[in-house]
């Protein structure tokens, strides 16, 4: 934005609402710094953040009370495109403009219903998994998928992403077992679903979870059955995933997202939006690969900030 139009934006005195799906991990913490961040530069009030926890009848309820502030902005992720569609419609009515991360409700139009959607580009994440996967197994091996099991554009892209890479490119690389986990205990769920893999694949080379927190319960599985040999490639760079990949453990690889970056991002097309500025439907950041050597740098590309001291005590030379 140029100093003119921000100086435009400033002057409006304008409110926003952050409305997440969930709140409890680090890309969400670093999707808000961002938003919050750049609002304060355009003079931009945050007045609500909400966390859902995965609950699309609590996030219409989060939707409704923030309403209840007249707020000229909202940005959200949708938990369920289908149950919260009618909630964002009346946001979208009430004259505010919307902003998603990610996921767009059913039936609404970018430039019409919303201003813009912003995401990672997911399906190079689940690329970029593949590739690192395939690399720490040097090109052959059987693994675990598992998947969200939930009507969620991005993960399902991470998904495609990951499992046609593997198959197109690496054909010596077979994948022997896919399980979906629905949540809200993602971690327990991934543990559970590794397990089941583990037990019956004896010799299973490495397991692919499709976001940090499931690769977590991953990395529990693989040391309850004594497998540190296990590879494992997810997305997101998490701090617990981040800290085994420090110590050369578990973790071989991922594809992150910038979410501090798309938040900055979702801030600027809210507020040009106020101020009459044209916006694209669709705005996608490029995925970062991540393995052990670059950990460190990227944490800071991804954070905006040097890594805390105990992923920097973690890393093994």
């Amino acid at each position: 934005m140029t100093p003119d139009e921000v100086a435009k934006v400033k002057a409006l005195g304008a409110k926003a609402a952050i409305v997440m799906h969930y709140g409890g991990n680090d890309w969400a913490t670093a999707q808000i710094a961002g938003l919050k961040s750049e609002f304060a530069r355009l003079g931009v009030n945050v007045i609500a953040t909400t966390d859902a926890n995965f609950k699309p009848d609590k996030q219409v309820s989060d939707l409704e009370t923030v309403m209840t502030q007249k707020p000229n902005i909202v940005v959200s992720i949708p938990t369920d495109p289908v149950a919260t569609s009618s909630a964002y419609k009346k946001v979208s009515e009430a004259g505010t403009k919307l902003v998603f991360m990610d996921n767009v409700p059913q039936g609404m139009t970018a430039g019409k219903d919303y201003v813009a959607a912003v995401s990672a580009d997911n399906y190079g994440n689940g690329v970029v998994s593949a590739h690192e996967m395939a690399k720490a197994l040097g090109g052959k091996g059987t693994i675990g998928v598992i998947f969200h099991q939930a009507d969620f554009f991005v993960t399902k892209q991470r998904y495609q992403g990951f499992k046609e890479t593997i198959t197109k490119d690496y054909p010596d690389i077979k994948i022997v077992e896919e399980k979906g986990i629905a949540g809200p205990d993602f971690a327990g769920d991934a543990q559970a679903a590794a397990n089941a893999m583990l037990s019956k694949h004896a010799d299973l080379s490495g397991i692919w979870a499709v976001w940090d927190v499931p690769a977590e319960g991953v990395m529990a599985a693989a040391r309850a059955a004594g497998r540190q040999d296990l590879k494992i490639a997810t997305e997101d760079l998490g701090k617990n995933v981040a800290i085994a990949l420090a110590k050369n453990e578990l973790i071989v690889g991922l594809g992150a997202q910038v979410p501090f970056d798309q938040g900055v991002t979702e801030a600027r097309l809210a507020a040009g939006a106020l101020i009459g500025k044209k916006a694209p439907a669709y705005v996608a950041l490029s995925a970062l690969p991540v393995d052990h050597s670059n950990v460190l740098d990227a944490w800071k590309q991804v954070y905006h900030e040097d890594a805390p001291k105990d992923l920097q005590d973690s890393y093994k030379k």
